[in-house]
Parts: C-alpha cells; sequence; structure tokens
C-alpha cells in the first residue's frame, strides 16, 4: 500500500508542475514575451494544453462567465492540495499504522 501512497502523490505532484508550466507559459505568451509562431513554443503549449483541456473543461462548465477570467486553475490547486492533504492525514491506512 505504501506504493500506491506514493503513487497517488507522485500523480499530484507532476499534475501540479505541469500546470504551473501552462500558467506561466499562458502569463509569457499574454505579454509577448513568447510567441506562438514558434514551432516549439507551439508544440510546447499545444501539448500542454491538452494534457489540462479534461481537467479543466468541467470546471469551466460548472463556473459562471468570468469574461477574461479563467479561475479553472485555481479551482484545480485547491483540489490538489485538498486530496494531498487528504492522503497524507490518511497516510497511516496505506502504510498500515
Amino acid at each position: 500500500m505504501t506504493t500506491l501512497f506514493q503513487a497517488l502523490m507522485l500523480i499530484l505532484d507532476v499534475v501540479w508542475f505541469i500546470m504551473i508550466a501552462h500558467i506561466i507559459m499562458s502569463w509569457l505568451i499574454n505579454f509577448d514575451v513568447l510567441n506562438l509562431r514558434q514551432p516549439l513554443v507551439a508544440q510546447v503549449w499545444d501539448g500542454l494544453s491538452r494534457l489540462l483541456e479534461p481537467i479543466y473543461r468541467p470546471i469551466r462548465n460548472v463556473l459562471p462567465n468570468m469574461g477574461g477570467l479563467d479561475l479553472a486553475p485555481l479551482v484545480v490547486f485547491i483540489g490538489i492540495i485538498i486530496l494531498q492533504r487528504a492522503l497524507a492525514n490518511n497516510a497511516g491506512f496505506f502504510l498500515g499504522y
């Protein structure tokens, strides 16, 4: 069960870092530091968007339209933090204590 606990924590950490990269990249694109006409930037952006869109889409459907402000990443961040804390608080279940 320790492996399951570690795997779940690793998955949540990987999703966290992918989201951070996507958010920072979106800022850099919006402030014209990065250009989507560059092939590498476009490929990385497309890959990150394809990974995260299935997570964001259901949340965007529930949240009200805020104009240009996308709160879906914030909701996912809060969800990841809650899941990590819940796993850490129940580590005894996984570790057999």
